[in-house]
C-alpha cells in the first residue's frame, strides 16, 4: 500500500498578511542594495553571475538561464515594498514579509503606466526577482555566516472568474525584511529616481545617495573602482564613456557630478546640491517577525495606510491590532574579471546643459524587461544614451 507524502504548505500560510491600503509612501531604499552590485544594469537578459567582494563582505548573484538576472528596474518592486513597510512601521503599525496589494498601486507608485503590457512586464519582473539567487556575507552577525535567498520567496496573482487581476501577493526574504525595518539601514530617495532611464544612471544615483548623501564636501571615486563596484559587464572604457555622458547630462536629481584628474587617474566627484532627501526620520520601535499579526487598513492620520474603502475584494478586511551612519568606508575588488555581454551602441552624443531636454514624465513605455522577448533596452520615453 503506497503512502501519500505530506504536502508542503506555502510560506504564506504561516504569515499574517500586510495589506497595502493606498500605496502612498515616500520612497526609501535599502542601503546594502545601494552600495553593492546586486542587479544587472542592462535590460537585455544577463546570465553571467556577479562575483564581488568589498571590505570582507562578499556578494554572489546567480541567474537562471530561462529568465535572466533581476535588473535594476526590477528592483523598483523592492524599493516600493521597503517604502510601504517603513511608512507603516513609522505609524506604529505591524508589518509582515507577506504583502498583499493591487498591481495598480505598485505601478503608479514607481511611475509606470498601467496598461495590459505593463501588468505583463510586472509579472516578468516578479519572476526574475524570484529566480535570481543571492549569496552574501553582509550582515553576518556575531558569528560569520553566509545567507542565501531570492528577492521574492513566492508570489501569486488573485484573479476573478473572468480572468481580471484584482490583486497580487508576495513574500519577501527575511534578510531583506530585517534590513528594511532596521532604521539605520534605510535611506530616503528622491522620487525623481524613477524617471531615470539608464541602468548605469540609476545605479550611480543610488551610489551617490549612499556615499555622498547630504555631505557638503561630497564624495570621490576613481572610475576603475566604480566599474568594479557596479558589477557591469561593459568594458572599462565603455563604462567610463557612460559616466562622462551622465556628467554632461546632469541628470542625477540632487547631485552635481564633475570629472577630475590626478595624474593619469580619472576621478568622479559627486557633490550634493539639493539636501531635500534625508534618512528615515522616525525610528522603528520593534523588530517584526515572520509571524507578525496581520493588519488591514488604518485610520491613523497622515498615514500611507489610512482608512479607505475595500480595494482588494478577494481578501476580507482585518482589524489593526495595537501598535506594537551612514558608513562610507569602502574598499572593493572583483573576484574575477568581467566579460563583455549584452553591450549596446550609444544612441547619441551628450548634450550641453543648455541643450538638455526636459525629462519625459509620460512613462509610456515600461522599465520592466519583457520576459518573453528580451528585446533591446527600451527606457522610459526616449532613449538616453546606451544602457550598460
Amino acid at each position: 500500500m503506497s503512502r501519500r507524502l505530506p504536502v508542503t504548505s506555502s510560506e504564506r500560510s504561516r504569515l499574517h498578511p500586510f495589506v497595502i491600503a493606498t500605496g502612498d509612501a515616500s520612497p526609501r531604499d535599502q542601503r546594502d542594495l545601494m552600495e553593492r552590485p546586486f542587479f544587472s544594469l542592462a535590460k537585455a537578459k544577463r546570465t553571467a553571475p556577479i562575483l564581488y567582494e568589498a571590505a570582507g563582505a562578499r556578494v554572489e548573484v546567480f541567474a537562471m538561464p530561462e529568465h535572466g538576472m533581476a535588473t535594476i528596474w526590477d528592483a523598483d518592486v523592492l524599493i516600493w515594498a521597503a517604502s510601504q513597510i517603513v511608512e507603516a512601521e513609522n505609524q506604529g503599525l505591524t508589518t509582515s514579509r507577506f504583502l498583499r496589494f493591487t498591481p495598480y498601486q505598485l505601478l503608479k507608485a514607481v511611475g509606470r503606466a498601467t496598461g495590459a503590457r505593463d501588468y505583463k512586464l510586472l509579472k516578468g519582473a516578479l519572476t526574475r526577482l524570484q529566480s535570481t539567487a543571492i549569496c552574501t556575507t553582509i550582515r553576518n552577525g556575531e558569528h560569520w555566516r553566509r545567507s542565501q535567498f531570492s528577492w521574492i520567496n513566492e508570489w501569486e496573482e488573485c484573479v476573478t472568474r473572468d480572468g481580471r487581476v484584482e490583486g497580487m501577493e508576495f513574500v519577501l526574504p527575511e534578510w531583506f525584511y530585517r534590513g528594511v525595518i532596521d532604521r539605520s539601514l534605510v535611506l530616503a530617495i528622491d522620487p525623481a529616481y524613477f524617471r531615470l532611464t539608464g541602468g548605469v544612471e540609476r545605479w550611480l544615483y543610488r551610489v551617490a545617495r549612499k556615499h555622498a548623501g547630504r555631505q557638503r564636501q561630497g564624495w570621490t571615486f576613481d572610475i576603475p573602482h566604480l566599474h568594479q563596484k557596479s558589477g557591469s559587464l561593459a568594458r572599462l572604457r565603455d563604462f567610463a564613456i557612460d559616466i562622462r555622458l551622465i556628467v554632461c547630462r546632469r541628470s542625477l536629481p540632487g547631485y552635481r557630478l564633475r570629472i577630475e584628474h590626478e595624474g593619469r587617474r580619472e576621478l568622479l566627484h559627486i557633490l550634493p546640491i539639493d539636501l531635500s532627501t534625508a534618512p528615515v526620520d522616525k525610528p522603528v520601535e520593534t523588530l517584526g517577525t515572520s509571524g507578525a499579526h496581520g493588519i488591514g487598513t488604518s485610520g491613523a492620520a497622515l498615514s500611507g495606510l489610512r482608512a479607505r474603502g475595500g480595494q482588494l475584494t478577494l481578501w476580507p478586511e482585518e482589524k489593526i491590532r495595537a501598535a506594537n551612519l551612514e558608513s562610507n568606508r569602502d574598499s572593493n575588488f572583483c573576484l574575477r574579471p568581467a566579460t563583455v555581454e549584452n553591450s549596446s551602441e550609444r544612441s547619441r552624443a551628450p548634450k550641453l546643459p543648455s541643450e538638455k531636454n526636459t525629462p519625459d514624465t509620460t512613462f509610456r513605455k515600461s522599465g520592466f524587461t519583457d520576459d518573453a522577448t528580451f528585446e533591446a533596452p527600451v527606457p522610459f520615453g526616449e532613449s538616453e544614451g546606451r544602457v550598460s
